[in-house]
C-alpha cells in the first residue's frame, strides 16, 4: 500500500491548515492510500547550524521531530507540506524543520511526489506556495498540482469550511497525487527510475 507522509506547520492541532489536510486525508483513504499525519508546527524546532555532522551520523545532531519524520519520509511515497500564511512565508518552525530534514537525510527523493498546501486569511499564499515547492523541486520530487494554486483562506476552520473552492482544489490535489504516486510506482517497476548525474558541483574554488 502507498504511503503519504503529512506534515502540519501550523501551531493549532485542528485550525485552517488542519481542514485543508483533513479534506485531502479523506480522499487519500478513499484511494486506498494510507497517510502518517505529524505535526509540527506546535514544537520547538531550532535551525540548522551547518556543523555537517549529519554526514557522518546519518541524521541531524539534534534529536528531535526532525529524525522522526526523517524515518517516515524515507519510506513514505509521497509528503505533503501544509503551512500557515506568515508575513507572506511559511511558519518560521516549519522552515527550520524542513531545512533540516531535506539537509540531514541522505536517502533518495527521487520520484518521491511532492504537494504544498497554505491557507490565509488574505493574502502571502503564492508567495508561500512558492517557497514550499522548492524543497520538493531541488530534490528530484514530482510537483502534484491541482485545479488552482493549492491554498484555502478563512481566519478560522470554520471560515475555511465555508471555502468550497479551496476544499474542493485540496480533494482534486489529492486525486491528482494519488494518481502520480500509482503511475510512477508502475513505470518504476517496469522502466526503473532515470539516472541522476552527480559529476558535477559548482563552486568555484578553483579559481577559474
Amino acid at each position: 500500500m502507498a504511503s503519504i507522509l503529512i506534515i502540519n506547520g501550523s501551531p493549532h492541532l485542528s485550525g485552517c491548515t488542519a481542514t485543508a489536510l483533513e479534506e485531502m486525508i479523506g480522499v487519500f483513504h478513499q484511494e486506498g492510500m494510507e497517510t502518517y499525519l505529524l505535526q509540527v508546527g506546535n514544537q520547538s524546532v531550532r535551525g540548522c547550524i551547518s556543523c555537517g555532522a549529519c554526514g557522518k551520523r546519518g541524521k541531524c545532531v539534534f534529536d528531535d521531530v526532525v529524525n522522526e519524520a526523517a524515518l517516515l519520509f524515507e519510506q513514505a511515497d509521497g509528503l505533503v507540506i501544509g503551512s500557515p500564511v506568515y508575513y507572506a512565508s511559511p511558519n518560521g518552525n516549519l522552515i527550520s524543520f524542513l531545512d533540516r530534514l531535506f539537509y540531514s537525510t541522505s536517502f533518495s527523493k527521487q520520484m518521491k511526489v511532492g504537494a504544498a498546501v497554505v491557507s490565509c486569511r488574505r493574502g502571502g499564499n503564492t508567495a508561500s506556495f512558492d517557497v514550499l515547492n522548492k524543497y520538493f523541486t531541488i530534490s528530484g520530487m514530482p510537483v502534484a498540482s491541482s485545479t488552482y494554486w493549492n491554498q484555502v483562506h478563512g481566519f478560522t476552520a470554520e471560515d475555511v469550511k465555508k471555502d468550497l473552492e479551496g476544499l474542493q482544489t485540496m480533494r482534486n490535489l489529492a486525486r491528482n497525487m494519488a494518481f502520480l504516486i500509482r503511475a510512477i510506482g508502475d513505470a518504476k517497476e517496469k522502466y526503473g527510475l532515470p539516472t541522476v548525474e552527480r559529476s558535477f558541483f559548482t563552486n568555484f574554488q578553483d579559481g577559474k
